[in-house]
């Protein structure tokens, strides 16, 4: 055994084991998790980036860098086309930003397709 595991948060026992990816103390069973605690709300916060990292915010213009299809177009949106006025949003599945493409209207882009003007 070379790393000791940590006491039990509810009644400091030493005899805490691994169960999986949880700590398990076997005198009072209470379960927790082996990470920090400082880890979880990190990934709450998080920013959205466009594809070189360049942090986003509403409200900025940003270029398309890749042509993209668009469903039910004949068209696609053209790589350096400008999007002006971008609205950040979380929890939409795995696009993250709403906004208005001139002559295409409203839609969703992904940070991965943009970069900031």
């Amino acid at each position: 055994m070379t790393d000791a595991l940590p006491l039990c948060p509810e009644c400091s026992s030493e005899y805490a084991y691994e169960m999986g990816s949880l700590l398990v103390c076997p005198i009072c069973a209470h379960e927790w998790s082996n990470e920090p605690a400082d880890e979880a709300p990190a990934a709450e916060n998080s920013t959205i980036t466009d594809a070189f990292g360049t942090v986003l915010a509403d409200g900025d213009t940003v270029t398309i860098i890749k042509d993209l299809k668009v469903k039910g177009s004949a068209t696609a949106i053209k790589v350096g086309t400008k999007v002006r006025n971008i609205r950040l949003v979380d929890g939409v599945g795995d696009h993250d930003i709403d906004c208005k493409v001139d002559g295409f209207g409203s839609m969703q882009l992904k940070s991965s397709v943009v970069k900031k003007a």
